[in-house]
């Protein structure tokens, strides 16, 4: 089975910097037109400059993905460009500390914005998309479509501090599992990958202002080291490819084997 995303076009979020836009250099590299979508303009309209050999395979889209009318013009930009949607990677993703006592604070409404109900009204909007075009095609059996939710091991730890990412991060484990077992008649295929010990922009800022953040956390991380965002890309080509054909539903974890042993006392990402 191939693990080839070649030709498939592919709107990923979050994609202006961290692991969002390592997915999106990995998939114009192997072959897939690619919709880079965030809210910084001015850094998306330099990567998708930067991408070698993307003048016909990578657009930029830049708003507020928590809003309706951006998302619809998200699809309306893609079809344009590429006329289909074959992948969609929710990447977008908000680490939002909390004080769990704080009955005042709106941490978990905004979590919950950003990590949950975004990526849940892109879904059913580009899940729509993909089933207009499996009408248009006559190929009753293949896939027509794969979703790929990241999540973070936080949905499995019980952190204070991190509650509300915690809480987010659980609901849209749940949401993936949920929207699978509706999509699956429809050939609709909706996976997650669970980072945690992965560089991403939040974890690189948090190491550059706490000293003693990278051995924390490379102390309780059982490969000893912190996984790459292209490690990540790499997991989410597979789950967009033939070679996951058979697998919806599912959180794949990537973490160095973090939650094997993870104490709640060590930060999570």
């Amino acid at each position: 089975m191939s693990f080839s995303i070649s030709g498939k076009v592919a709107i990923i979020t979050g994609a202006a910097n961290g692991v969002g836009l390592a997915i999106a250099r990995h998939f114009v590299d192997q072959g897939a037109r690619v919709v880079l979508a965030d809210r910084d303009e001015k850094t998306l309209r330099a990567e998708v400059a930067k991408l070698s050999g993307a003048e016909d395979h990578a657009i930029f889209f830049a708003g507020d993905l928590r809003e309706r009318l951006t998302l619809a013009n998200l699809l309306s930009a893609t079809l344009d460009a590429f006329d289909r949607v074959d992948i969609l990677v929710n990447a977008t993703r908000e680490c939002i500390a909390c004080d769990p006592l704080d009955d005042h604070s709106d941490a978990v409404e905004k979590a919950l914005q950003q990590n949950l109900l975004a990526s849940m009204k892109l879904s059913q909007l580009i899940a729509k998309q993909m089933i207009k075009q499996a009408e248009a095609s006559d190929e009753e059996q293949k896939a027509i479509g794969s979703i790929i939710n990241l999540s973070s091991i936080a949905a499995r730890r019980s952190q204070p501090e991190l509650m509300a990412y915690s809480i987010a991060s659980a609901a849209l484990d749940q949401m993936t599992r949920a929207m699978a077992v509706e999509l699956a008649r429809h050939r609709i295929r909706i996976n997650g990958v669970a980072l945690g010990s992965v560089m991403s922009a939040n974890l690189k800022d948090q190491m550059n202002a706490h000293e003693d953040y990278r051995e924390l956390i490379l102390q309780q991380t059982p490969m000893g080291r912190i996984g790459a965002s292209s490690e990540a890309a790499e997991a989410v080509q597979f789950l967009a490819s033939d070679a996951a054909a058979f697998m919806t539903g599912q959180i794949m974890t990537i973490d160095g084997g973090r939650t094997l042993l993870d104490p709640v006392t060590v930060p999570v990402h």
